[in-house]
């Protein structure tokens, strides 16, 4: 017992202790004894000095270069908004032209007919009583699933939106008499396509997020009777029932579609060649 009590009392051996206690002694001050180490301290002192002193003053020197540089770069950007802001303008001046030589082009070869006819081509904003149906994706779907939404399992996919959900909406409303659809603001044409990249659902190649808000024009009264009782009105109500997709149908007073950014404008002529039996 007494040797183990020997080792736990003296861990450390004496000179250890002696050794360290000496070093600590002779480092006490904190500072180089030796003139080499004092002269070596000194340089080094004054080198960092100097780098710091010559920093500001460059940096005080190229102060007003830099902001000289930045005005110069705001000015630019300033007058190039101005240009783009005024090609802007002469786009719109040119569309409104467009648009106006469309109508009267349709006035003058549909006679009394033209003003329907811009109407139906989508060629004019138009605005009356109608409906507005709001489409959207379940709570509990995920924006980034891959695969088909109606061929996967998981609900995360199966509560998405697709691009057929809405061609059949359109197709139910145009079936039930609407005069006039548009989506999310996107007048649709016959020529208009609806289709899908990726997760993203295109209108006329401009791509949609939900809620898709389809606005049409027409009695609205009957055209909600209608579009209800219709094969594309089940179709919507069983997304509602089967996969939690969201929906909402309400009669408006007045619903404003705007016209559809080009018109595409195609005829046809009589063969003059006679037909070969």
């Amino acid at each position: 017992m007494s040797l183990l009590t020997n080792v736990m009392d003296h861990s450390l051996d004496e000179g250890y202790a002696e050794a360290a206690a000496r070093k600590k002694a002779e480092n006490a001050g904190g500072m180089p004894k030796t003139v080499r180490a004092k002269v070596g301290l000194a340089v080094g002192l004054v080198l960092a000095a100097l780098v710091v002193t010559v920093g500001a003053a460059q940096a005080r020197i190229e102060a007003p270069v830099v902001a000289k540089e930045r005005e110069e770069l705001i000015d630019r950007i300033d007058r190039e908004n101005a240009v783009a802001d005024k090609l802007e303008d002469s786009v719109d001046e040119l569309r409104d032209d467009v648009s106006a030589r469309q109508r009267e082009a349709l006035k003058k070869h549909g006679g009394d007919r033209g003003e329907l006819v811009g109407i139906l081509s989508g060629a004019v904003e138009v605005h009356g009583p109608g409906v507005k149906l709001v489409v959207d994706d379940a709570k509990e779907a995920d924006q980034s699933g891959d695969g088909d939404a109606r061929e996967t399992s998981g609900f995360s996919d199966t509560g998405r939106v697709r691009d057929r959900d809405l061609q059949r909406v359109v197709n139910g409303l145009w079936a039930s008499g609407a005069e006039a659809v548009s989506i999310n603001g996107q007048r649709l044409t016959s020529l208009s396509a609806i289709r899908a990249a990726g997760d993203a659902i295109l209108v006329d190649n401009k791509p949609l997020v939900p809620p898709y808000t389809v606005l049409a024009v027409g009695d609205g009264k009957g055209l909600r009777s209608e579009f209800d009782s219709s094969a594309d009105g089940l179709y919507l109500e069983a997304l509602h029932e089967n996969y939690g997709i969201r929906t909402g149908l309400s009669v408006e007073d007045d619903v404003r579609l705007p016209a559809a950014p080009s018109v595409i404008v195609r005829t046809a002529e009589p063969s003059t060649e006679k037909g070969t039996s």
